[in-house]
Order: C-alpha cells, then sequence, then structure tokens
C-alpha cells in the first residue's frame, strides 16, 4: 500500500473518530419534549404541563437542538437550572407574558387569551439533568365552543398533549411548532391502533437518531468488530431481540431498575464491545450472548424514554411496537452510514483493522469509559 494512501486512510479513520467524540459531548442535557394533559372544566380549559422551563426562559430553540449544551445560551440554562425552586418560580412569572404570547389555543381560528394559574419547580438535584417544573395556565371557552386547536413556538419544541375526562380522548405527539387538529372538546378525537403506530415510528428513530448517541456508539462497535454480513447480523440480532423484550416489560411496567443503575452499565456495555473490537479480530462464540445481556439492559433505557411521556392507554401495543420500529430504523441508518463511509470500499482490506477499526474502537472505548465514571461518581 503506497504511502498517499496510508495517509487517506489513516485521515479517514481520525474524521470518524473525530465525529464519534464530538458526538459524544452532547450528553447531560437531553431536550425532552413537554407533556401537556388539557381538561375542560364549565366555560374553561385548563392545561397542566410538565417541562423544563430553564430552556424556555434562556432562550434556547429546543425545536433545533437535542442537548442545551450545544446551545449558545448553554451558560444561562445552567445558570438557572442551579436557582433554587423559589427563584425559579419568580424567573418565569416575569417571563410567562413572553411565553403566553407563543401559545396558540385557538376556536374558531381566533387566538385564546390565556392566564397563568400556578407555577411550580421540583428541587435542584441533579445539575446534569433537566429539572422538570409544572405550569398550569386556562383560558374562558367562549360560548358555544365545541373544539379548539393546540400549538405553540417551534422554539418551544414537541409537545405530548393528551386530553383528559373525557370518553375517547385526543392523544398526541406535536412537532415543534406545529398546530394539533382540531379536538372535540367532548372527545371523540381519539386516534386508531394505525395512527398511533405510524405517529410513533418517528419519536423511535428520533431517539437513536439524533438524540441516542451512547446507543449509536454501542451499534458503531457492532460495527467495527468486522464489516462481513454474517457476523454484523448475529450480534445485530441478538442485541434487537433483547432490548425488544425488556423495552416492552419496561413500559408494561413488569420491570423498573432505576437509571442510576442503567446508564452505568450501559456506558460499560460500549466499553466491553470497543476494547474486544481491538483484542480480537473475529466473532467468538460468546459474544452474541454478551451482547444479549447488554441489550436487555439498552431497552430498560428506551423504556425510560417512553416514561418520560407516557403511551396512550388505548393503543399501548400499536405505540410500543411503532416506537420499537423506529428504534431499528435508526439503528440500520447507523449501520447503513457507517457501511457507506467504510465497510464496502474499505471493510476487506488487511489494513482495514490497523487504520480503522482499531483507532475507532479505541475512541468509543475511551467515551465509554468517561460516561461510566461520569454517571457513578459525578
Amino acid at each position: 500500500m503506497s504511502s498517499p494512501r496510508v495517509c487517506f486512510h489513516w485521515l479517514l479513520s481520525s474524521l470518524l473518530v473525530l465525529w464519534i467524540t464530538f458526538a459524544s459531548a452532547a450528553r447531560a442535557h437531553e431536550v425532552l419534549p413537554a407533556i401537556a394533559d388539557m381538561t375542560t372544566e364549565g366555560d374553561r380549559l385548563t392545561f397542566s404541563v410538565r417541562l423544563s422551563v430553564e430552556g424556555l426562559i434562556a432562550g434556547i430553540d429546543l425545536g433545533t437542538v437535542t442537548d442545551t449544551n450545544e446551545a449558545p445560551q448553554a451558560a444561562s440554562y445552567d445558570a438557572l437550572r442551579a436557582l433554587p425552586p423559589e427563584e425559579l418560580q419568580t424567573r418565569f412569572t416575569a417571563f410567562w407574558p413572553e411565553m403566553a404570547r407563543n401559545i396558540r389555543v385557538l376556536s374558531a381560528n381566533d387566538p385564546l387569551p390565556l392566564s397563568l394559574d400556578l407555577m411550580t419547580a421540583d428541587p435542584t438535584g441533579d445539575p446534569e439533568f433537566p429539572r422538570l417544573s409544572t405550569l398550569s395556565f386556562s383560558a374562558a371557552l367562549p360560548a358555544g365552543t365545541q373544539a379548539v386547536q393546540v400549538g405553540w413556538s417551534s422554539e418551544y419544541g414537541a409537545l405530548v398533549l393528551r386530553q383528559m375526562g373525557v370518553e375517547a380522548p385526543f392523544d398526541g405527539y406535536i412537532e415543534a411548532g406545529a398546530l394539533s387538529d382540531p379536538i372535540t372538546l367532548a372527545g371523540g378525537d381519539q386516534a386508531t391502533g394505525l395512527e398511533t403506530f405510524l405517529a410513533y415510528i418517528p419519536v423511535g428513530f428520533d431517539h437513536i437518531v439524533p438524540k441516542g448517541l451512547d446507543h449509536i456508539l454501542f451499534v458503531l462497535g457492532l460495527f467495527f468488530l468486522s464489516t462481513r454480513l454474517a457476523p454484523l447480523l448475529w450480534q445485530v440480532s441478538a442485541f434487537t431481540l433483547a432490548h425488544t423484550v425488556t423495552l416492552a416489560a419496561g413500559a408494561l411496567g413488569y420491570v423498573t431498575i432505576p437509571g442510576s443503575i442503567v446508564e452505568p452499565i450501559i456506558a460499560a456495555s460500549i466499553v466491553y464491545v470497543a476494547v474486544e473490537n481491538i483484542l480480537t479480530d473475529g466473532l467468538n462464540r460468546w459474544r452474541p450472548f454478551v451482547i444479549f445481556g447488554f441489550g436487555l439492559l439498552h431497552g430498560l433505557g428506551f423504556a425510560s424514554v417512553l416514561g418520560e411521556f407516557g403511551l396512550p392507554e388505548n393503543a399501548f401495543v400499536p405505540a410500543l411496537i411503532g416506537f420499537n420500529i423506529g428504534v431499528e430504523l435508526g439503528q440500520l441508518a447507523v449501520i447503513a452510514v457507517a457501511f457507506a463511509l467504510v465497510g464496502y470500499s474499505f471493510g476487506a482490506k488487511p489494513w482495514y483493522r490497523k487504520a480503522i477499526a482499531i483507532p475507532a474502537s479505541a475512541v468509543i472505548a475511551a467515551i465509554g469509559a468517561w460516561w461510566v465514571v461520569e454517571r457513578v461518581f459525578l
């Protein structure tokens, strides 16, 4: 192999490693969708919303970033995140008039004036994780109102909207900046199983690409062992089967393990597959079983995401299946990109391990090791 070609392949490997390294930085402050419960009480429409208000007050565009550390206002967010609950409530009360202007509750296409009823913030807790607050606001309903539409500005991010206290309630995932379909106040707008299934596929995909950086690194660890199809299929199949089992069990509430236990082990699984990539160049007979065990824990991680905004009770199974398919599509997208970059052209070359697989796996192992330390001790 000529010297220019050696330099080219080392450059390609370095770019892959740098991409992985920078991707790993966005971990600590993941942006979560807000969850709003809507209830009709006489002639008033009330909303109870669970969300992280620090990002809104700081002016972060939550519709475009997946982690608050990526935003130019990250320092402001962190300062707000450290405030005691009482001070954060004071800051939010001052911010409310601006927020109210960016919330859309429409009756016959006319915006309804909103009033703030209550805002309570959770204790400060671990600053590496979002703090949730409960926001309650309401609007007077014009006489004869039969239906409303709900949404807010794109910079406030996604919104999970659940109608309460009626038969066949509306339950939907509203993308950032979108407006819901008309919601009948008396109920009856419950989504069909097919509609729910289709709606949750992009939610699952989004949890892998771009938000699931630890899962991306794990899948890349599987890929870098060998770009040959058979070893990759054995590993991905074991991982898929395992996380499907615990995703369902966790979402149904049959298995509950604290994130303080699950998250460090997920990080350790990344270290394991990456180190084994460095030490061996083939799929040993035990690796699929080990990956199956790690997949069980990754499934619990996926289930915790669903727990953040819940699954519709009326269409639990279609939503769960749709989310899982979205996760699988995200994993396949990661593998497809990796295969397009290095697998098709270089995977069979004798220098592939030394020039690409080992350096990339070493960086993956280092990132995973740091996450283990961060999630256990910091």
